[in-house]
């Protein structure tokens, strides 16, 4: 942390408007500087962050797989088990809190930079605003996910993510392999368009026997664009809406696509339990797709956007391909 930072820090808490501290010198304004924007926020690096915090899961794995575990103070606020990929890497750093990070974990961990999917990870009751941390000297990113502008996809926006990130940090070269190998698997599910565009039905999670679906502004509605396929709940303008058993069946979804989230732990997060449920409804189990068991099981985190959600775009687009003819479907 800057010199200011400290100060203000020594006070008893990063936030404490009532302490003063030294003025801090602008950045440099050498032909070095890093200059970019996030979420509307303009940032400028003099160099590369050296102690970065991460404040969730996903922006973990995004720095995780643009090899900077050496430049990571700390993480926090982990969901599920870190990706296979990553778990190495992972155990070299130190994680500061299994849940939301305060702002005393935040001041212990001394970051250059802190990094988070949500704008709304950056509250007074948490780790303080942006605006605050940005005046005691620590820059805060925030993925372009949450701040959408035109009609770029989320898969754009995270691929604008690593590029930001890539030249923050000095790996360009790193960011952009990353990219190139996701719009390979993108293109890739893309060539196995379903040709008959079936209704798949987007399950994320289950609670107090209320189904929460996908809607028509998250990453399973640019999945639904990719594969040529009907979300079933694409005209509702939320995220994960809460919706009923017989609104689904309405909708005569032709696949149910499930998220699993059994390392979360919490009743009927696992994939079992929510077909299990599925088939033990009165009128869930009269839909063809459940007479026929054309469910596809992937894994939950992959259905928020994040560095992973590529690898459900495959499975996706493969069982797809792979699955016995939907009625009316004579292309396959």
């Amino acid at each position: 942390m800057t010199s200011r930072v400290i100060a203000a820090l020594a006070c008893g808490a990063v936030l404490l408007s009532g302490c003063s501290a030294p003025a801090q010198q602008a950045p440099s304004a050498s032909s070095g500087a890093v200059r970019v924007t996030s979420c509307g926020m303009p940032l400028t690096f003099a160099e590369s962050p050296q102690r970065v915090v991460t404040l969730d899961q996903t922006s973990t794995e995004t720095l995780l797989a643009l090899g900077l575990a050496d430049r990571m103070a700390g993480t926090s606020n982990l969901k599920t088990r870190v990706a296979p990929q990553f778990a190495a890497d992972y155990r070299r750093v130190k994680v500061l809190s299994p849940g939301l990070l305060t702002s005393e974990q935040l001041r212990a961990a001394n970051p250059d930079f802190v990094v988070a999917s949500f704008a709304d990870q950056f509250t007074r009751d948490r780790v303080g605003t942006r605006e605050e941390l940005h005046e005691l000297g620590v820059p805060t990113f925030v993925s372009a996910v949450d701040c959408p502008t035109g009609d770029d996809s989320p898969f754009d926006r995270l691929h604008q993510d690593y590029r930001t990130l890539g030249r923050i940090f000095g790996v360009t070269e790193r960011a952009e392999r990353l990219i190139a190998e996701q719009q390979k698997a993108i293109g890739k599910a893309r060539s196995l368009r379903a040709r008959n565009r079936p209704t798949v039905l987007w399950l994320y999670s289950v609670f107090n026997d209320v189904p929460y679906v996908a809607g028509g502004i998250g990453i399973p509605a640019a999945m639904s664009e990719i594969l040529g396929v009907r979300n079933a709940f694409d005209d509702v303008g939320q995220q994960w809406p809460e919706v009923s058993w017989e609104q689904i069946a309405a909708r005569e979804p032709d696949v149910i696509v499930v998220g699993d989230l059994s390392e979360r732990g919490a009743p009927g997060d696992s994939a079992e339990e929510k077909i299990a449920q599925i088939r033990q409804h009165p009128v869930m189990s009269r839909l063809d797709a459940v007479r026929h068991n054309r469910f596809v099981t992937v894994s939950g985190i992959e259905l928020d956007p994040s560095v992973r959600s590529h690898n459900a775009l495959t499975e996706v687009a493969q069982a797809l391909a792979d699955m016995p003819a939907l009625a009316g479907d004579t292309s396959r």
